[in-house]
């Protein structure tokens, strides 16, 4: 039989940014080592991967066309493009405004509970269109979900988008029914809509765009009127997410609503933020405790500003998306794909860093660290790939393992470590030994035996 090679792809803090390195070859593992394994077990299998993506918001849109059409259609090519960027197929975006957009919008500005007056010209300014463009050099796997920061200030219970408040009771049926005129909107665009999450960051007083639900208001909200009002417009298809906020609370908030039978038929899984830590064992208990719910990673970014040439953020990325993948995460999402210089627009100073920063007053554009270690993930574990089992010898080192649809293997491993570690790749009786720089990053690429 011929020897398996393993094409070796790498990032690491002086000088790497993807880049394909010398490839490994296995040999049969004739004397059973036992020290510095990286074992990759794949005839064990968990969860299918739907891909990853980022936000498509009114401050990456708006950002984008103040540059022109070469760095526009570049930034689109190095996220959404499988061969030459990182492959991304999945694209979040917002329904009204988020803190993300210049100022707070809603698609219906004055007291209407007709919704005649339903009206997403803003978004056909600079939203829509930048997402066509990612849809259409995505391809077939495209996926576009969308989340609301706010109902409109007349439905809700302080009379504003910002600063929390709750969606009125009289306006649950009308607020129902503004999601379906959101995607009938957007589908009349041309632009499918693949989900929706009921509210971004339900449990969030923010001074920005934002709107308050406990577990329960939630859960009676899509069992009473969310649920039932796309079941009647022939929507049914759409892959509906509860919490859609910290990791923390996934289990509990999981518990309310899939616990209510009425309420769980409706909803396809449930969606999460990276910014109150960890918790990857919530994730399994979610999928240990409800197996047919999906667990999809819906936004994380870098707080606190721009970053220029930060290696923590790539790390941070990298860090929590192996834990997520590891505890069952079907999808994953980045918040902002692009910003501006100052990390906005933002309507309230909420600035943070992206993956891409563009210098629009030059006109140019900064590739980050997360980018790069990002693209470790999206661009070879292909949507439909299969999670498989894998061990490493030491807490050092974070690992996990893919079976791509075309049947080959795909390994990350990540070294967040100040000093270069060795390991030995192991599979189906074969090894391979190598070695990872400090604070670096590589993705294996292997042909499984059969």
């Amino acid at each position: 039989m011929s020897k398996r090679i393993i094409r070796l792809i790498q990032t690491e803090q002086s000088q790497d940014r993807l880049a394909e390195k010398d490839s490994l070859t296995f040999k049969t593992d004739e004397r059973g080592i036992e020290n510095q394994l990286i074992q990759i077990y794949d005839d064990l299998t968990y969860q299918t991967i739907l891909g990853f993506g980022g936000a498509i918001t009114e401050a990456s849109a708006v950002t984008a066309f103040k540059l022109g059409e070469k760095n526009r259609d570049e930034i689109i090519k190095a996220y959404f493009d499988a061969e030459e960027g990182i492959g991304y197929n999945l694209v979040r975006t917002h329904i009204n405004s988020c803190d993300f957009s210049t100022d707070n919008y809603a698609y219906v500005e004055e007291e209407d509970p007709t919704l005649s007056n339903f009206d997403i010209s803003r978004d056909k300014q600079a939203i829509i269109p930048y997402i066509k463009q990612a849809a259409a050099k995505s391809g077939d796997d495209f996926l576009l979900y969308a989340s609301p920061w706010s109902p409109p200030a007349w439905m809700k219970t302080n009379g504003e988008m910002n600063n929390g408040g709750k969606l009125k009771p009289e306006y649950r049926e009308a607020w129902a029914r503004y999601y379906v005129k959101f995607i009938e909107a957007y589908e009349a665009e041309g632009l499918p809509v693949w989900g929706l999450t009921v509210q971004n960051e339900a449990k969030a007083r923010q001074i920005w765009d934002s709107c308050m639900y406990t577990a329960e208001e939630e859960r009676d909200f899509v069992r009473d009127y969310l649920g039932p009002t796309l079941e009647t417009a022939g929507l049914s298809r759409i892959r509906l997410m509860i919490w859609d906020h910290n990791k923390e609370r996934v289990y509990d908030r999981a518990k309310v609503a899939f616990l209510d039978e009425r309420a769980s038929k409706y909803i396809w899984g449930i969606g999460f933020h990276w910014y109150s830590g960890d918790h990857f064992e919530a994730l399994s208990a979610v999928h240990d405790r409800f197996p047919d719910k999906q667990l999809v990673f819906t936004e994380g970014c870098h707080e606190g500003g721009v970053q220029i040439g930060s290696w923590k953020s790539g790390e941070r990325y990298a860090h929590d998306i192996i834990g997520n993948l590891n505890n069952w995460m079907s999808g994953w999402t980045d918040w902002n794909i692009l910003l501006d210089e100052q990390g906005g627009p933002n309507h309230v100073g909420n600035y943070c860093d992206a993956p891409i920063i563009a210098d629009t007053k030059n006109d140019s554009l900064t590739f980050q660290s997360s980018y790069y270690y990002i693209g470790h993930f999206s661009k070879f574990i292909r949507p439909g790939a299969v999670r498989i089992a894998s061990s490493k010898y030491t807490d050092k080192l974070e690992t996990v393992a893919f079976k791509n649809p075309d049947g080959s293997a795909v390994a990350v491993v990540l070294n967040r470590t100040d000093e270069e570690l060795p390991y030995i790749i192991s599979n189906g009786g074969d090894i391979a030994e190598s070695n990872i720089p400090a604070h670096a990053i590589q993705t294996l690429l292997f042909p499984l035996n059969n």
